[in-house]
């Protein structure tokens, strides 16, 4: 009993770990710790620098960004070219935030994000590819 005990609590261990690694989970170091996200003006437009504990749902749920975490799909489309599977970003990563979606964009990826599905790290989902097609 004491041997299955060890191996559930180092497979929590593990899967926890995997989480933080790949930036999908927020730890802060003390309680409060954890500024909200903040976006930077360039002349390219709006973007946000990711740090340690950010996810995309996070980043969209910022009323200093779109303030409904269903809208992160705009943020993983709008960073095709840096953001492979939107279940991973990392630390350091320079996103582009589209600060003028039109209606239509913000319902099509209100949409996906509540119909998206089951999930897997590392993995693209079919229906993300299907998003990023439209």
């Amino acid at each position: 009993m004491a041997q299955q005990l060890d191996k559930r609590i180092m497979a929590s261990i593990f899967a926890f770990s995997l989480l933080v690694v790949g930036g999908c989970a927020t730890v802060p170091e003390e309680e409060g710790m954890m500024e909200e996200p903040t976006p930077v003006v360039t002349d390219e437009g709006l973007s946000y620098t990711v740090v340690r504990g950010d996810h995309l749902w996070g980043i969209s749920a910022s009323p200093r960004i779109y303030g409904n975490p269903y809208q992160w799909p705009l943020i993983y489309k709008a960073n095709t070219d840096k953001i492979e599977d939107a279940d991973l970003i990392y630390p350091g990563q320079i996103l582009a935030i589209d600060d003028n979606p039109s209606s239509s964009e913000i319902d099509t990826a209100v949409r996906h994000a509540r119909s998206r599905g089951a999930w897997s790290v590392g993995v693209v989902e079919e229906s993300d590819r299907a998003y990023l097609a439209r």
